[in-house]
């Protein structure tokens, strides 16, 4: 990894990969908050719990635009590097870029 641009190459594939499962999570937390509050709704929970759960939701909620707008401007900036270093396609950090963009998009494709 002599080259500095390979470096860079890892580093923003790093980025993109991290923020694409931090969606994911975000998305499954969501999806067990909301059947945690469906269970507490039919085993009669006290009003409290269900407030709670319901706040524990919109906090869920809150957090996953930030999470797409953030994994779509780091992808953003990964294909343009890919585009501008495109000699750098024999690297195997090109090949593992080009796929964590394809994984992203496939990610940012699915929603809620």
């Amino acid at each position: 990894m002599a080259d500095p641009r390979i470096r860079q190459l890892f580093i923003k594939t790093g980025v993109v990969k991290r923020l694409t499962k931090e969606k994911t999570v975000c998305e499954k937390e969501i999806v067990t908050e909301q059947t945690r509050l469906e269970k507490l709704k039919t085993s009669g929970a006290d009003d409290h719990s269900v407030r709670k759960q319901e706040e524990v939701i919109q906090e869920c909620l809150m957090m996953l635009p930030d999470a797409i707008r953030r994994l779509q401007k780091e992808l953003e900036q990964l294909e343009k590097m890919l585009q501008d270093e495109q000699d750098l396609n024999e690297a195997k950090e090109y090949a593992t870029a080009t796929q964590v963009i394809s994984e992203a998009k496939e990610v940012l494709s699915h929603n809620l």
